[in-house]
């Protein structure tokens, strides 16, 4: 006796005839309460979990947020929080102040002037370092704040602590809980997007930075190339291309069976995920490729980005793709850069002078970009990695002093937002006098968390998931708050 084919097998073949069609005109005549096949007996459909729109709490400041994530750390006192006593008190030792997060005590070294020079910059006259001359044209656009902190010097626990709001892994993301909260308004793309460097493996903790951990499946983050097909099969072969009527109706019956087999089924997240994925997939099959064609684009403007250099292509492909996707109704899109390049325990002097000239043009022309669009009006951007460096040398036993580098610094570091209704030229928040602990206004993970949803108009505790009978949260149940003087 031979094996019988598997449902989606069996259902696949019948879609290639015009007894298909038929069979689609059956059973979806009226699903339920009319006169289709399975009507008589269909059950009411349980509570689903999609993307369709959601209202927000309250008016929104944004509709979308592009997130520049820096992994690995950059240094706050070599980029934006300039700190004389560096210069005055280079090579003293204050390990004894900072031992609690020094993670490689053998080589912590004396305190580290920073090798670059500042400036002020823009009407608001807001210091940036000579590293970042392209971001330094729009410091009157962005707000930074120097006082956030973060609660490990580890770069996991760090960074499931700045994706998730709590040190531990396992977690939904950020951005699957805005996916959850809003849905997204274009039904033909993801709502949460992510783009990493295709150059490099995955980033540190791998897909959990956008994972939704014990929210439904359907609000992960989905990865997207910037070369090439978009998603890995997202076109059939040719072999198995069909005229377009029928690839319609074989669309419209399996959307129908898929819709038997949940009712069958009710309260199968991982199912009704699975399902969805296959339905945004095919919508995609036109959309996705259209939205991340930067070849629409004119030369000037990806000149602008850098795309073509050597230095900016890479990661200046992905800051113009983030734009077309937020255009189109995105909700939230990750960038990623390459690897650890922020993590620059050693020869900082060249290591962090190339993460910043492989980010800063690109990161400018995307500000540009979205400003002469008017899409930064409703468009939230925020720049920061996981916590930033120490303000004293790290030196490996053995190598050369000049070739010192930072080790990890979570207590003190700087990000900057822009857009969305974010009051430009803003510097909030202060570190001590080396540059080491927030002081002022210190702002916590779970209070940026709070600020973003904020500005996507979402009240951060009535955003929950009811989980074992507890009303689980983005920022928990620690004492929040907004961070409301960075808005307009």
């Amino acid at each position: 006796m031979t094996n019988p084919l598997a449902r989606r097998d069996f259902f696949r073949s019948a879609a290639d005839g015009l007894y298909g069609t038929a069979l689609a005109y059956l059973f979806g005549r009226e699903f339920y309460g009319g006169s289709g096949l399975l009507a008589a007996d269909a059950p009411a459909p349980p509570r689903l979990y999609d993307l369709s729109p959601k209202q927000p709490h309250f008016q929104p400041r944004a509709k979308a947020i592009i997130q520049l994530f820096m992994q690995g750390g950059p240094s706050q006192v070599d980029l934006f929080d300039p700190k004389p006593t560096l210069e005055r008190h280079h090579g003293q030792s204050v390990f004894k102040d900072l031992a609690a997060d020094v993670s490689s005590p053998e080589a912590a070294g004396g305190l580290m002037r920073s090798p670059w020079k500042f400036a002020r910059h823009g009407q608001s006259g807001t210091w940036v370092s000579e590293l970042l001359p392209h971001t330094a044209r729009h410091v009157d656009r962005i707000a930074v704040v120097r006082s956030m902190y973060n609660t490990h010097p580890n770069h996991e626990p760090a960074l499931y602590k700045i994706q998730s709001g709590k040190l531990l892994p396992g977690l939904p993301s950020f951005g699957s809980w805005v996916a959850y909260g809003l849905g997204t308004e274009n039904q033909n793309l993801p709502a949460y997007v992510v783009l990493d460097d295709p150059q490099s493996r995955l980033p540190v903790n791998e897909i959990q930075n956008w994972q939704s951990g014990y929210l439904p499946p359907v609000y992960q983050g989905t990865r997207m190339r910037p070369t090439g097909s978009p998603i890995l099969n997202l076109t059939p072969e040719k072999s198995r291309q069909r005229p377009e009527p029928v690839v319609a109706a074989s669309r419209r019956l399996l959307a129908r069976l898929d819709r038997i087999h949940k009712t069958q089924r009710p309260g199968q997240l991982r199912l009704d995920a699975r399902i969805s994925s296959y339905e945004l997939a095919a919508r995609m099959q036109m959309t996705a490729s259209d939205a991340l064609d930067i070849g629409q684009e004119t030369q000037g403007t990806q000149k602008n980005y850098g795309i073509g250099d050597k230095v900016t292509d890479n990661y200046a492909r992905r800051c113009l793709m983030a734009r077309r996707l937020v255009e189109r109704g995105v909700r939230l899109v990750q960038i990623y850069t390459r690897g650890q390049m922020w993590d620059n325990h050693s020869n900082i002097g060249s290591s962090l002078v190339g993460a910043c000239q492989h980010t800063d043009q690109p990161v400018a022309a995307l500000l540009d970009d979205l400003a002469e669009r008017g899409l930064l009006d409703d468009v939230l951007v925020v720049w920061g990695g996981e916590f930033g460096r120490l303000p004293i040398a790290q030196i490996r036993p053995g190598s050369d002093p000049k070739k010192a580098g930072r080790d990890h610094g979570p207590a003190g570091f700087s990000i900057w937002m822009a857009g969305a209704g974010i009051r430009g030229g803003t510097v909030y928040g202060t570190t001590d006098e080396i540059g080491y602990r927030a002081v002022e206004k210190r702002v916590s993970v779970a209070d940026w968390h709070a600020t973003m949803l904020h500005a996507l108009g979402m009240h951060h505790q009535d955003l929950y998931f009811d989980r074992h009978g507890f009303r689980e949260r983005l920022t928990g149940t620690d004492k929040v708050r907004v961070v409301e003087e960075l808005f307009t």
